[in-house]
């Protein structure tokens, strides 16, 4: 019998803490799947999968059935047509109103802690609401929270949160002199991207939260929460420099600088002199609305 060695251990300790960072943390059955055998189960259905796609109707027959005026035959076991996915207009609607009816930003987070429309609530740790002073003159808003943040529940306190402050220092700010947010307050399992559905069921509850912050000046960090809030398809590199305006349900408009995220500079760091560029004109703005 073969024991296990130390530097199995080390391997094993390694695979397990790969799984927790993408987000694994249950198996999904007791017993191991037997991929052999469902490999030979395929295996043995090939021959009656090309037997089958002998007899289908060819593309070329269709046509012709169709200019003859004949109805199409239809190749039974065909693969159903791909579908747009769209929002549930339902979950939309009652996050809408949900976030309609928080008159205060406590309320809003109850609201939203007890809002169980989307999805990523059942695969998040916690709610990721905000941080910061939410009376202050200027409002980040990143995308979605990841790894570090679902585990302390606020938003940029990883590396990408390290380099925000840094930032924000470089212009006088600090954590209690902004209010900082993200448009997704759940982190998608493995800190992918959330789905277009995520984002307009979430859509009303960050809108709810920028217009009972009332900021002065509002930033968005990176290209998805520029796009949701500005309510724009063009990317963050076109964007980025250029005053745009987020508007509320009440109509109060705000002005808003859409800038690179600080994950993304990062992975980048040469285009860290953008965003730079970036803040030295939401640090002017600032100065001027409260000189004016």
């Amino acid at each position: 019998m073969n024991f296990p060695t130390e530097k199995d251990n080390v391997g094993l300790r390694e695979l397990l803490a790969f799984y927790a960072e993408a987000g694994v943390d249950e198996a999904l059955t007791d017993e191991a799947t037997d991929r052999f055998a469902a490999f030979e189960t395929r295996a043995s259905a090939a021959p009656a999968t090309r037997m089958a796609e002998r007899i289908q109707p060819s593309q070329a027959d269709a046509a012709r059935d169709q200019n003859a005026g004949r109805q199409p035959i239809k190749a039974s076991g065909s693969a159903p047509a791909a579908q747009v996915a769209v929002p549930d207009e339902g979950q939309v609607a009652l996050a809408r109103q949900q976030a309609a009816a928080s008159a205060t930003l406590d309320e809003l987070r109850e609201h939203m802690a007890a809002f169980e429309g989307c999805n990523l609530k059942f695969t998040a740790k916690t709610l990721v609401f905000a941080d910061g002073n939410p009376q202050a003159d200027i409002m980040l808003v990143g995308e979605a929270p990841g790894r570090d943040e679902d585990l302390e529940g606020l938003p940029f306190v990883g590396r990408s949160g390290q380099l925000l402050d840094r930032i924000l220092a470089a212009i006088g700010l600090d954590r209690q002199s902004v209010y900082i947010a993200n448009v997704i307050p759940w982190r998608p399992p493995g800190n992918r991207t959330p789905t277009p559905q995520e984002t307009e069921i979430c859509r009303p509850f960050i809108e709810r939260q920028i217009e009972l912050a009332n900021p002065k000046v509002l930033v968005t960090l990176g290209g998805p929460s520029a796009k949701t809030l500005l309510n724009t398809t063009e990317g963050v590199m076109r964007l980025r420099g250029n005053w745009k305006e987020h508007v509320t349900a009440s109509g109060l408009a705000i002005p808003a600088m859409p800038t690179l995220h600080p994950a993304y500079l990062l992975r980048n760091p040469a285009h860290k002199k953008f965003a730079w560029r970036d803040f030295l004109e939401v640090k002017a703005r600032l100065r001027s609305l409260v000189d004016g």
